[in-house]
């Protein structure tokens, strides 16, 4: 007996994301689909490359043909993704997803987790960008080994000059510290740093984007009240360190997210620092700045726990030497920020849903 569309699709209709709560024809995620006697291939097409359930979703599919149509079929299926946006994107309409990654003090290796996470939603197939918004300590250059890199720029066809961001490790980049002179302080008032940093998402050649990460400043000051409300943003990451100290001026960073005005999504808490582990005793941890901070923190907000990071010396290594330890596949660091990038994503994803059934 012949397969035919009809039976493959009403097979696939038993598979549900367990996300966005409704089944992947529904979804409009099954493309391509061919069948040949006994061959099937189709093609799945995920919300994020970053999925955390692209495995679990594909073995499902293929139990569902298995169980429903024919036993002996022989399936193929191809992953692809097409990352999703919120509704409201007529300004910046060609990046879909404003990330922020903020926290309530310096320190606590904020640029450390925005750098770090676009490696990692880069490596996963994402377009991606970062911003580094930290005006007067910009981090970014010394990070990807840009010191001393300087932007080029292009001419539009309508007379206005846009800045060309530098790209590295696949991830295009934009930093005040591109600008000024490293050795320089910037004393900028308010209105002038709120300028120069609308002029980096407004004037420059972005292209398509799946996420632009912006590495706040710490704190709660004029440039986020600036990017808050200029632009669509998706969602925001809080990192913080375990210490009470961190955690009191992170609960005040996170409350600003919800006050009204404001009111961008919190996608969750990231715990930096969380234990140190010495190399030569790996399956140890110390928790020398207290445990639990960051968890609790989620947990009095009622937000996404993300995940921690250990106090190691890659890291830092890294960071110095232009390296982000996302690059390095088999650290067990990388892996922590590959599961944290796949949960943003994946939170991005179903708020975009939500918005979109509104």
């Amino acid at each position: 007996m012949n397969i035919s569309n009809e039976q493959v699709l009403a097979a696939l209709r038993n598979v549900e994301d367990p996300d966005l709560k409704k089944d992947l024809v529904t979804l409009n995620m099954i493309k391509e689909l061919s069948i040949e006697d006994k061959k099937i291939s189709f093609t799945l097409e995920l919300t994020t490359p970053a999925c955390p359930m692209k495995d679990m979703l594909k073995n499902a599919c293929f139990n569902a043909i298995k169980h429903f149509v024919d036993k002996e079929a022989e399936i193929n299926i191809k992953i692809t993704s097409r990352v999703t946006k919120p509704n409201d994107t007529t300004q910046l309409k060609d990046i879909k997803n404003i990330i922020l990654v903020s926290s309530g003090k310096g320190g606590v290796g904020k640029s450390t987790v925005a750098s770090n996470l676009a490696v990692t939603l880069a490596a996963d197939g994402a377009k991606v960008g970062l911003i580094d918004a930290d005006i007067y300590g910009p981090s970014v250059p010394t990070m990807f080994g840009l010191l001393g890199a300087k932007p080029s720029a292009r001419e539009t066809a309508e007379g206005k000059t846009l800045i060309l961001p530098i790209e590295k490790y696949g991830i295009k980049l934009l930093s005040l510290g591109f600008f000024a002179d490293p050795d320089q302080p910037v004393p900028w008032r308010g209105p002038m740093a709120s300028n120069a940093i609308k002029q980096l998402f407004n004037d420059a050649d972005w292209g398509e984007l799946d996420y632009l990460i912006v590495d706040l400043p710490p704190g709660t000051g004029d440039i986020h009240i600036t990017i808050t409300q200029s632009f669509p943003i998706a969602g925001a990451v809080i990192v913080t360190t375990p210490q009470q100290v961190a955690l009191a001026d992170t609960r005040k960073g996170l409350a600003m997210f919800r006050m009204p005005g404001i009111n961008i999504p919190v996608l969750g808490v990231i715990e930096n620092m969380a234990y140190f582990t010495p190399e030569e005793l790996p399956e140890n941890k110390y928790y020398i700045f207290g445990k639990d901070g960051g968890k609790a923190l989620a947990a009095s907000f009622d937000v996404p726990f993300l995940g921690e990071i250990p106090l190691v010396q890659g890291i830092t290594e890294g960071g110095d030497s232009g390296t982000p330890i996302a690059m390095d596949k088999a650290s067990q660091t990388s892996i922590a920020f590959s599961e944290m990038a796949g949960k943003i994503a994946q939170q991005i994803a179903i708020n975009n849903a939500l918005r979109s059934d509104c």
